[in-house]
């Protein structure tokens, strides 16, 4: 049974209620507030899904940011998705509709999004919406991460692409299959406004094992009082034959 036949069921019902209750005036009214509401539940039913949201508000790279997707029409709730999968670094899109998270890559982007409502069967419309991603704090790998006998080694890079001078902090960690967490790189300095790809080494000798290597970088902005992050993270874990 689809919406509408279970609303004419409904309002039947209603009016062989009424009508055995207090006689044919009262059926006559009920008729009309029946064809009434289900004249109205068809307009809203029929009102085609649409997609509010434009384009995203100016983001900056290392800075989290939340956006929350809008639809109108067809038949809520709504469920929200990628169609194409593919989405800037760092940005996620949640099934009620969020997208939030902290840019990675400066450039414009397009993020293809989609709204599915909740009909029989269900309606689907797609929106390409327009994002540019200022940089600000930027990492990157210089050299990936690998092993050599029984250490990891690699190089990071950072950039600012702000205005402002960083209070910055860049630390490198080998996280084990256990869980356990060893820092392989250390870096806190200052970095000035358009200082682009400082290299910071990394590595250490490390125990027999696999490790995944995390890369974070810290900015913060004392003239902004702002905070920016950015974290990189190897494919796959590292396997170190032998230990040290």
């Amino acid at each position: 049974m689809n919406q509408r036949e279970a609303i004419l069921q409904f309002y039947y019902a209603l009016v062989d209620v009424k009508s055995n209750a207090v006689g044919v005036g009262m059926k006559r009214l009920a008729v009309l507030g029946a064809m009434l509401l289900l004249a109205c539940a068809i307009v809203v039913a029929e009102e085609p899904l649409t997609i509010l949201s434009g384009s995203l508000s100016p983001l900056t790279s290392g800075q989290e940011f939340r956006y929350t997707l809008a639809a109108r029409g067809g038949i809520p709730p709504y469920r929200w998705d990628v169609p194409d999968g593919v989405l800037p670094e760092g940005i996620t899109l949640s099934h009620d509709g969020i997208l939030s998270g902290r840019p990675s890559k400066a450039g414009a982007f397009m993020i293809a999004v989609r709204v599915i409502d909740s009909s029989h069967p269900a309606h689907a419309v797609e929106k390409r919406l327009n994002a540019t991603v200022t940089g600000a704090l930027l990492l990157d790998w210089l050299q990936a991460p690998q092993v050599r006998d029984n250490r990891i080694d690699g190089a990071v890079k950072v950039s600012n692409g702000s205005k402002d001078t960083f209070d910055l902090t860049v630390v490198v960690e080998a996280v084990a299959e256990n869980g356990r967490a060893t820092a392989i790189g250390y870096e806190h300095f200052k970095l000035k406004p358009g200082v682009e790809d400082v290299p910071i080494k990394f590595g250490n000798t490390l125990p027999h094992g696999g490790y995944v290597i995390h890369a974070d970088a810290v900015a913060e902005v004392p003239a902004r009082n702002n905070i920016l992050r950015q974290r990189l993270q190897s494919t796959g874990p590292l396997q170190i034959a032998a230990g040290p």
